[in-house]
């Protein structure tokens, strides 16, 4: 009796842990569908780019690849966090916006600031 008490709980131990684990898909893969992909490639402690121009008013995908460190990406003023190898479908209107790396990254982490051209 026991013996089947303890196999129950490990089975739903395991379960759960399953299941926590298949919850990291991208926003991307939501309900929107973007309609062009950027990937921007984070490094220390500098973006690949100073400066990206993405379609206004068109869903686009924003896809971050860290290349050296531990890196994500936020746009100020609006609320998009993107973590390094992962993905998100934004939607802007026509304006510049401030991409930085939003975790604290090391010295250089304050210098980590690119532009995002939306036309």
């Amino acid at each position: 009796m026991k013996k089947s008490l303890w196999l129950a709980a490990i089975a739903v131990l395991a379960i759960g842990i399953l299941a926590a684990c298949g919850g990291g898909k991208d926003k991307e893969e939501g309900s929107k569908k973007a309609e062009e992909t950027v990937t921007i490639e984070a490094k220390n402690f500098e973006f690949d780019q100073k400066e990206y121009k993405i379609p206004a008013n068109k869903d686009v995908a924003l896809k971050l690849e860290n290349v050296d460190g531990n890196h994500a990406l936020m746009i100020e003023g609006e609320d998009v966090n993107i973590a390094g190898g992962s993905s998100d479908v934004v939607n802007l209107k026509p304006g510049e916006y401030t991409l930085r790396c939003s975790i604290p990254c090391g010295n250089g982490h304050a210098d980590m600031v690119s532009t995002l051209v939306v036309e």
